[in-house]
């Protein structure tokens, strides 16, 4: 039984709607004033709050910033009451978070219709929540254990072997068990790397002055910056031939290895995502106080519904394809991009590549 909070301080029209709402099989409380009715709802955490405008002392837009600023009652869902024809205050009422309104007199379907609406909404975003819960907790039981322990277990095999063999090796073949354990560690290094700042960039984002001093910084000539490390990563990738750079210099507000990591992630993601021969294109360029980069492949694609669930610690049909990484390279591009003031687009087709266009303010 779903429990309704009625704050109004006109004691007729309190009660009778909330004798309505009984009838219709609600379990409701009532709260004469907006001071009373935030306290009942911190309380007793109903599931939907439906609150007159106009109160003397804490009218309903106080009652609604009061429980949208504390995290017990932020996300319940709440129904402002206002006078027939009053708008403006309608209009207020919901660019404050409220999540319908109804207008004064209403009839008892018009009242039940509107909180069975609201409650229909609040099941599917919980289920919606819960869904994306269980997806985070199989991928990181599937992508964490596996990026920690398969480069260990290759750092420690080889030098395991190095200690054991080590008279009987020759130079040529140590050098070689050097370069694999340095690879494997910078394999491990990188998943740590990753799971650190993208916590960080999660606390900045909850901080409106570390925002501002993220946007703050500046990286010139970025033309540059980006076709280094694209270079780089095509020739990591042994893939020098399937580059293709169409660059023009420019500058953006961003510090520049946080700068140089978004565009790491995005044309390493290019070339992990695609096949050899297949040509991978990077370019860059300045447009009305933006700067605009683009990285497009011809490789796997994704889905609709995979664009739409692009999050942290999420990698795509891990069951059937191997991969290496923990699913968060795109999350944190397109975290440092909405940090920055920019945006991230993905277009893409399953099956015939993807491109991923970032927008960022220039400095």
């Amino acid at each position: 039984m779903s429990s309704i909070l009625v704050i109004d301080d006109e004691d007729l029209f309190l009660m009778s709607t909330a004798q309505a709402l009984r009838r219709s099989g609600f379990d409701t409380l009532e709260a004469g004033s907006g001071r009373e009715g935030a306290e009942m709802a911190r309380h007793h955490l109903p599931d939907l709050v439906l609150c007159d405008v106009n109160m003397e002392h804490m009218n309903g837009y106080q009652t609604l910033e009061t429980l949208r600023r504390e995290p017990a009652t932020a996300s319940i869902p709440f129904i402002l009451m206002t006078g027939m024809g009053d708008t403006e205050a309608m209009r207020k009422g919901m660019e404050m978070g409220a999540d319908d309104y109804l207008p004064k007199p209403f009839t008892a379907p018009q009242l039940l219709g509107a909180i069975d609406a609201r409650l229909k909404k609040r099941d599917i975003l919980r289920q919606s929540a819960e869904k994306k819960l269980a997806d985070l907790r199989a991928n990181l039981t599937l992508s964490l254990p596996h990026e920690m322990v398969t480069p260990l277990n290759g750092i420690f095999g080889l030098a395991q072997l190095l200690a054991a063999e080590a008279k009987s090796l020759g130079p040529e073949e140590v050098a070689e068990f050097g370069r694999d354990i340095l690879l494997c560690a910078e394999r491990l290094q990188r998943t740590v790397q990753n799971f650190l700042l993208y916590g960080q960039l999660e606390i900045k984002a909850a901080d409106p002055k570390a925002c501002a001093a993220l946007k703050a910084q500046l990286t010139d000539s970025c033309g540059g910056l980006i076709e280094s490390r694209a270079r780089s990563a095509a020739t990591a990738a042994d893939r020098a031939a399937d580059l293709r750079l169409e660059v023009a210099e420019g500058s953006v507000a961003m510090a520049s290895d946080m700068f140089t990591r978004l565009v790491d992630e995005l044309v390493g993601n290019a070339f992990k995502f695609s096949s050899p021969g297949q040509p991978v294109r990077v370019a860059a360029g300045s447009d009305q106080g933006t700067l605009r980069l683009t990285v497009e492949d011809s490789g796997l694609g994704m889905t609709p519904e995979q664009i739409a669930n692009v999050s942290a610690y999420t990698q795509f049909d891990r069951r059937r394809q191997e991969q290496q990484g923990a699913g968060l390279g795109l999350a944190i591009a397109k975290r440092l991009a909405e940090l920055h003031g920019g945006r991230l687009k993905i277009r893409s087709e399953h099956g015939a590549g993807t491109t991923i266009t970032v927008t960022l303010p220039r400095a």
